[in-house]
């Protein structure tokens, strides 16, 4: 998104939404925020939009890049098509927060709420951070429409019941607040203890990148068993929204039938980097891989590399190496040419080309190659990340150590490993 501070709901009601060549595809009709039952303001999930059939879905809030005043335009073109249905721990700004009663924490003034306006975070995330308010006067609590409009800060009004709003159960409410502050790894070990009902409340409370996060954490039985709670629909969002291959693994592990069905259900962009891990065998660079490395053409400078590799949504590993290809750079590319170590990138002047700081020399992975050999590659080389490379010279992907070691371990590590991390007295209470 471009730098833009502030962006109020009633701005975007009706604006109309363009991919990235221009195309139309919709009109927004209301902002989704997550719930949250602290005084920080709710993160903003994405946008509903209604297309040309009337049909209304949901666009994330990461596939926007730019809203202006009088358009609002997506990264991609590619939109999920099914129909847009409001998840337990979500909110509609539009369809139920305005109009909503609150209270001024300080002062205990009666409020109506009139407009709401998300604001940008450093983290790429946008949060409902104001709201617009007019005073309620009288017995009756009426608001009266000559009274002065303020902009408020979210953590100055109280009582506006957004678990009233959203229909959230208390319990997994609280869990969800408590989550917000752990780390995925964290919340799957807490999440493996709690009861199935209870499970299954936090897993359709989350929205569904957190819970992608968090799936990828857990032990395959457990994967398969919150996998299969879930509709076929959400199934498919939540396996869009892994990385392709853990996505890739867990539908290994299902019969042919869910995965042909799943697989069919998500967006070909998204299913075709599985559908090419599933070819491989678990246990080789192929299995292992993920296509999704940083891979740029040779006339790119340093500075873009940078920029890249600083992109926080990117797993560590990855971030240490620059895959250098001639076009196509979507896995499989053209022709593989070298790495470039993030060291060395931090060395060369930005202008510098990333050609000219290739290393040629390292050994790429074979597809085929066995976990052993794949293993002994990553200790030859003291590397985080290694290429994979076919024999016409095309990268297919990138194997992180953090998946050699997942597979290197016992098949029950997660249980035995993590069984005691992050189970405190609140969670258990929640």
């Amino acid at each position: 998104m471009p730098p833009v501070n502030r962006v109020f709901a009633a701005q975007l009601a009706g604006l109309p939404v363009f991919g990235p060549d221009g195309e139309s595809i919709g009109k927004v009709r209301d902002l989704v925020i997550g719930l949250r039952l602290d005084q920080q303001p709710p993160r903003v999930l994405g946008l509903v939009v209604e297309l040309s059939t009337r049909r209304r879905v949901f666009v994330p809030t990461l596939r926007v890049t730019a809203i202006e005043p009088n358009a609002v335009t997506l990264a991609t073109g590619s939109v999920n098509m099914r129909q847009f249905h409001q998840r337990p721990n979500e909110v509609l700004v539009l369809g139920q927060l305005t109009d909503a009663h609150a209270t001024m924490r300080e002062t205990g003034a009666r409020l109506t709420v009139v407009d709401a306006a998300m604001e940008p975070t450093r983290t790429r995330d946008w949060v409902l951070a104001k709201l617009a308010v007019r005073e309620r006067t009288g017995r009756l609590g009426l608001t009266r429409r000559r009274s002065a409009l303020h902009v408020v800060p979210w953590s100055e009004v109280s009582g506006l019941g957004l678990t009233d709003l959203s229909g959230q159960t208390q319990g997994a409410g609280q869990l969800l607040m408590l989550f917000d502050t752990m780390r995925a790894v964290d919340v799957a070990a807490t999440v493996r203890d709690l009861p199935t009902k209870r499970r299954h409340e936090v897993a359709d409370s989350m929205d569904d990148e957190r819970l992608a996060d968090v799936l990828e954490e857990l032990p395959e039985d457990d994967q398969k068993e919150l996998l299969e709670h879930l509709s076929e629909e959400r199934a498919a969002d939540i396996l869009e929204a892994m990385n392709p291959d853990d996505a890739a693994d867990l539908l290994a592990e299902l019969a042919p039938a869910d995965q042909d069905r799943l697989l069919g259900l998500m967006q070909p962009e998204e299913s075709e980097p599985v559908k090419r891990l599933l070819a491989y065998s678990s246990d080789t660079a192929g299995g292992l891989m993920t296509p999704e490395p940083v891979v740029l053409t040779p006339d790119a400078t340093v500075a873009e590399a940078l920029a890249h590799i600083r992109n926080a949504d990117l797993p560590s590993a990855l971030a240490t190496m620059v895959f250098v290809c001639r076009p196509p750079t979507a896995t499989p590319t053209g022709r593989y040419v070298g790495v470039v170590h993030f060291q060395r990138l931090l060395r060369e002047p930005p202008a510098e080309l990333v050609a000219s700081a290739v290393d040629s020399d390292l050994s790429a992975l074979r597809p085929s190659a066995p976990l052993a050999e794949v293993t002994r590659y990553f200790a030859a080389y003291n590397l985080a990340c290694g290429p994979v490379v076919d024999e016409e010279d095309h990268l297919l992907g990138a194997v992180t150590v953090d998946d050699v070691l997942d597979h290197l371990l016992p098949e029950n590590w997660r249980e035995t490993g993590l069984k005691d991390v992050a189970n405190s007295e609140e969670v258990e209470n929640a």
